[in-house]
Parts: structure tokens; C-alpha cells; sequence
């Protein structure tokens, strides 16, 4: 009889903590189910503006910058490079002796390529004789970029450099060496610009700004003024009372932010 009782109860304890298990299970099924409804309503009833603003900052450039190039074609591959550094060595010796630093001179790129010509073959008349492609030595072709600290002698450079025999002088171009002071300066800007737009609008909309959801940033532009050097520019720039303003650089940076609104 009391082994009957023992069981008996024992059946009860353990229907009874089933059901306790079941009630919390259930319980936090449903906790997490408004949990989850809570989360998914937050995320749906969020409002977001966006604003865009510009900086701009202007500065003299402190540089000028050209480039230039040497080229040479020849039998043998050592011979036109050969003849291209013997022009290249007159090319910067004269930069040198004029105050222009070995680490403003830098080689963009070199190539060393075949060179061909074509030729038509002898053919009976009336008779198609297609033209072929021969060989007929190698080119060298080097270009190199010199910027100029001293702007005052820029046009004497320019036109030094193609007494020397250099080919393919670009255009002068007067730039800032260091732009990332600029660049800090411009986005400063930008972001107040932003920020006071985003003030305006939330007025004019009635709403308030929370707090900043995002930012993104657009790559700035920075022209150059620059002046071409053709022949009769060369020319003209073998004076060297020859004037060549040059103007102010922009820096410009784009910026959007986004605010959550109430």
C-alpha cells in the first residue's frame, strides 16, 4: 500500500513540472515572438533624411609641372637606347644646373618596342599584291615628369628642354604639392554645410533630428591651371620676362549625411 501511494505521487510530481516546463516554454515563445514584432515595427516606423553639403577651398599653387619625352629609332636595340640616354644625360644636366632637384625628375614609364615599316611586293599588273609587315630596327621611347619649385623659371625650363632635344613637351601645370591639408580643410566644410542644411530642413519639415545614421563622402576635384607649350609657345617661353600667371587651385569635397528623424 505504501509503495502504491509512493508511485502515485511520484506520477503527480512529474505531471506537474511537465506542465510547469510546458507554461515556460510557451511563455517565452511569446516573449520572443513580441520581442521579435517589437523589433520588426522599430525597424519599419524609422525615418531618415538625407543632406548634401560642399566645401571648397582655394589655395596658389606651389608648383609647376610638365613633362616630356625622348625617343630614337635604330638598327639594334643598344643603339637607340644608347642615343635616347645620351640626349636624356644633356636633358638633365641642364635641369641640374638650373636648380631643378634629382628627386623632382622621375621616369613615368621606358619601353623598348620593334619597330616595322611595310612593304609591297612586285606583282603583274592588274594583280592584287597585299603589303607586308618588316621589321626594320627597334624604338625606344622614354617620358619623364620635372616639377618645378621656382615658378619664375618654369618658361626658361620648358623651353631649355627642348633645345635639348626632347620630344613630346606637355603642358605646364600649376598645381599644390601637398594637397591633404586642402582636403581636410574642403571636408570640414562640406560637413558644416551638411549639418546646417539638415537643421533648415528638419524646421521646414516640423521634425526632429535624432541622431546620424550615416556619411558619405564624394572624391573631390582639384583642376589645374596649366599653360600649353606647343612650338610657338616654346619659342615665346625662351624669354624669360615671359609672364605666366598662375591662378588658384580648388579643392572641392561632397559629403551626405543621414539623420533618423522623431
Amino acid at each position: 500500500m505504501e509503495t502504491n501511494a509512493t508511485g502515485f505521487f511520484s506520477q503527480k510530481n512529474n505531471r506537474v513540472l511537465g506542465s510547469l516546463v510546458l507554461v515556460m516554454l510557451v511563455v517565452a515563445l511569446v516573449a520572443y515572438a513580441f520581442n521579435t514584432f517589437k523589433q520588426a515595427r522599430f525597424s519599419y516606423d524609422v525615418l531618415t533624411i538625407s543632406v548634401a553639403g560642399e566645401g571648397e577651398v582655394n589655395a596658389l599653387p606651389d608648383i609647376g609641372m610638365f613633362n616630356f619625352s625622348v625617343r630614337a629609332i635604330d638598327p639594334s636595340a643598344e643603339g637607340a637606347q644608347q642615343q635616347v640616354n645620351e640626349r636624356l644625360e644633356n636633358i638633365l644636366a641642364f635641369l641640374s644646373d638650373n636648380g631643378v632637384e634629382e628627386k623632382d625628375i622621375k621616369t613615368n614609364y621606358y619601353n623598348l618596342s620593334p619597330n616595322y615599316r611595310y612593304e609591297t611586293s612586285v606583282c603583274a599588273a592588274g594583280v592584287y599584291c597585299p603589303s607586308r609587315q618588316v621589321q626594320d630596327g627597334f624604338e625606344v621611347n622614354q617620358n619623364v615628369s620635372v616639377k618645378v619649385r621656382d615658378l619664375d623659371k618654369a618658361g626658361a625650363l620648358i623651353s631649355g628642354v627642348g633645345e635639348q632635344k626632347a620630344d613630346d613637351i606637355s603642358g605646364l601645370q600649376f598645381v599644390v604639392d601637398d594637397t591633404a591639408a586642402l582636403k581636410d580643410q574642403a571636408r570640414q566644410a562640406a560637413i558644416a554645410d551638411a549639418k546646417e542644411r539638415a537643421d533648415v530642413l528638419a524646421k521646414q519639415l516640423g521634425v526632429k533630428l535624432k541622431r546620424m545614421t550615416g556619411y558619405y563622402e564624394d572624391e573631390g576635384y582639384y583642376p589645374a591651371p596649366y599653360a600649353r607649350s606647343g612650338g610657338a609657345m616654346l619659342e615665346s617661353m625662351a624669354d624669360t620676362s615671359v609672364s605666366l600667371p598662375s591662378g588658384e587651385n580648388t579643392v572641392t569635397s561632397r559629403v551626405t549625411l543621414v539623420y533618423e528623424i522623431r
